[in-house]
């Protein structure tokens, strides 16, 4: 009797792995669901999308985090959507930034912030092990990337109401756009 076993072990490998990379996530598109997360703040409190949209529409920022410097866009961005912010609340949104990272995460988001006055309607959260930037299909697996600078508005009901997702450092939305496309939502 003939064994057949490489054939066999190819086989299993591609049975298990093709479910696999069938359902590698992918970034959520306008008109769809939001997938929820929960991640931690500077201050270790937990936060979960689900639970500040129970209130508000939010807006989802994903930066690129810390690949090992600072990121000036990153940081150009943020300043722009602060110096908005009393915009953002008029508009009774919630704007979520998400810094992704490695592990000394902490160190570096306490640095990012350190010059910035933070607005008390925008949540700042840490992705130390790429969770949420995972689950969004964001991952950039370039060496000294983190994931594409995204950003998301997500209404109520927890649908995607706009998403831009850059494929590089520059080409990120601008505060006054997303204002633009949160009045496009319906009042609730």
């Amino acid at each position: 009797m003939k064994h057949n076993y490489p054939f066999r072990i190819i086989l299993a490998v591609l049975t298990c792995a093709l479910p696999v990379a069938l359902s590698a996530a992918a970034p959520p598109g306008i008109g769809e669901k939001a997938p929820d997360f929960a991640l931690k703040t500077l201050d270790e409190r937990t936060t979960r999308l689900s639970d500040l949209l129970s209130t508000n529409n939010v807006v989802l920022v994903v930066l690129r985090g810390w690949p090992g410097y600072q990121c000036p866009l990153c940081t150009a961005q943020v300043q722009d959507y602060i110096s908005s912010a009393s915009s953002f609340t008029k508009s009774k949104v919630r704007v979520m930034m998400v810094y992704p990272g490695p592990a000394d995460l902490k160190a570096h988001g306490e640095e990012f912030l350190k010059s910035k006055q933070w607005p008390k309607d925008f949540v700042y959260l840490l992705d130390p092990d790429f969770m949420m930037v995972n689950a969004y299909g964001l991952r950039w697996n370039a060496p000294g990337e983190t994931s594409y600078p995204s950003t998301f508005v997500i209404d109520r009901k927890g649908v995607v109401k706009f998403a831009k997702i850059s494929q590089g450092h520059g080409d990120r939305s601008k505060a006054l756009d997303v204002l633009e496309e949160l009045k496009r939502i319906p009042a609730d």
